[in-house]
């Protein structure tokens, strides 16, 4: 479970904590202490091994985690995406304003993360806009991130070529990779091990 407060518990994290709680009220009834104890240990077991699966795994933590949803894109709500998050627009108003905007349209992104915050990038004002950086990366840990591509309007053809432009030829190597609304990458490489 690492270090997080309650509000940021995964869903799975939550349920193995009630569980682990249940088991242990059970244990204190048994007779015997090593079986309560049995089922506490192979439940943590099961969790601390999830956890390191989806430390691993892009796949399986999108599936426990789950992903970010961009909620407001170039200064527009997408609808779609809220509904598809069951994320209303008083959700969404109190969000904002909780960040000091009061006005939507100060937005320039809004990403609704995983455990249910959402991270807004404002419209910079007197600065070139072509400087944002998109809050979506297109590379994760040597991950291409082909939905975040789309909705930024690029395919993984084109992002490799920029790549190699720059030097890079292996995908893997990257730890990170954003891209600025002019279409500059910015390039984080993976620590040598």
């Amino acid at each position: 479970m690492g270090k997080r407060e309650v509000g940021e518990l995964t869903i799975l994290d939550f349920i193995v904590s009630i569980m682990i709680a249940e088991f242990a009220a059970m244990a204190v009834q048994e007779q015997s202490l090593i079986q309560g104890m049995v089922p506490i240990l192979i439940l943590a077991c099961i969790q601390i091994g999830l956890a390191y699966v989806s430390l691993k795994s892009n796949r399986l933590r999108d599936v426990l985690d789950g992903e970010p949803t961009m909620i407001i894109q170039n200064g527009k709500i997408d609808e779609e995406a809220m509904r598809t998050q069951r994320y209303n627009f008083d959700d969404l108003l109190q969000h904002l304003r909780t960040q000091g905007i009061s006005n939507f349209t100060d937005v320039e992104y809004a990403v609704l993360e995983p455990s249910g915050d959402l991270s807004v990038i404002k419209k910079e004002r007197g600065d070139d806009p072509n400087d944002i950086v998109y809050p979506l990366p297109m590379i994760i840990d040597g991950d291409i991130q082909h939905d975040h591509l789309q909705q930024i309007g690029l395919d993984a053809g084109k992002l490799m070529d920029k790549l190699q432009a720059r030097g890079y030829t292996n995908v893997k190597s990257i730890a990170l990779c954003v891209s600025k609304k002019n279409g500059a990458l910015i390039v984080d490489e993976k620590d040598e091990r």
